[in-house]
């Protein structure tokens, strides 16, 4: 009985003396656990933005020398769409312009193959007149009534010409123009000056500004013999004439 009472005494006192190691290691191991904790949220704090505006400081600064301004990058395209803009308004207005031309030339000229056609008529006539001496016409009516008639005929025909701008060059002693004459031969001792027309082989005739077919003549000769290189008329003044569209 002695026995068994002193030795639970003993234990207790065993277990007491282990009691405050323990409590100490754990203690202490609560105590490093604190520390860490506390070390990692100060570490983790000082990641964190913080509300007087330490986040807008933490951003890197944009570099404007390495990306450009931006306002200027707009302003720059603003000007460029504004020049490609006012280039293709220039355009639009070139192109309209150009075709309110053409479509005027066209009513203007439209007539131009017809009456390049019906130019040969209008020399027929004119060489049926011309065909029959003016004796034979006072001598005999009925010669004298038909050539009025054909006469009448070139008139009527002139006359439709004339509205639709065709009107024939009056060549015959006029100065030799290289755009509306086109010279066939010379002629010596006309007794006119060099480079006048004294013949007329075929009339020409012009549609409004434009040549539809040039005169083809004859031109006096001069005392020189100097002919003209151009079209065979002399020209000693050097008056080429009046500038004429050709293009007909």
């Amino acid at each position: 009985m002695s026995d068994k009472k002193t030795s639970k005494p003993a234990n207790d006192r065993a277990a007491n003396d282990a009691a405050p190691e323990d409590a100490s290691s754990e203690a202490g191991a609560e105590h490093v656990s604190e520390a860490d904790l506390a070390n990692d949220s100060h570490a983790h704090t000082a990641l964190e933005p913080t509300e007087d505006g330490a986040d807008d400081k933490a951003e890197p600064a944009v570099d404007t020398h390495e990306h450009g301004d931006p306002v200027a990058k707009l302003e720059a395209d603003l000007a460029e769409f504004r020049d490609k803009h006012l280039r293709a308004l220039a355009e639009i207005e070139n192109v309209r312009r150009r075709g309110e031309k053409e479509k005027a030339d066209a009513l203007k000229y439209a007539a131009t193959n017809f009456a390049k056609d019906i130019l040969g008529v209008a020399d027929n006539l004119r060489r049926a007149i011309e065909a029959v001496p003016e004796e034979a016409a006072e001598s005999d009516g009925a010669i004298k009534t038909l050539i009025e008639g054909v006469e009448m005929t070139e008139r009527e025909l002139l006359s439709i010409f004339e509205r639709h701008g065709i009107k024939r060059i009056e060549a015959d002693g006029a100065k030799f123009d290289h755009n509306l004459h086109q010279a066939m031969m010379e002629v010596p001792d006309s007794g006119q000056p060099a480079g006048t027309v004294v013949q007329v082989l075929q009339s020409g005739y012009t549609i409004h500004d434009r040549l539809l077919r040039p005169a083809m003549v004859g031109v006096a000769k001069g005392d020189s013999g100097n002919k003209n290189g151009g079209n065979g008329g002399n020209d000693p003044n050097g008056d080429k004439g009046s500038k004429l569209d050709t293009s007909a």
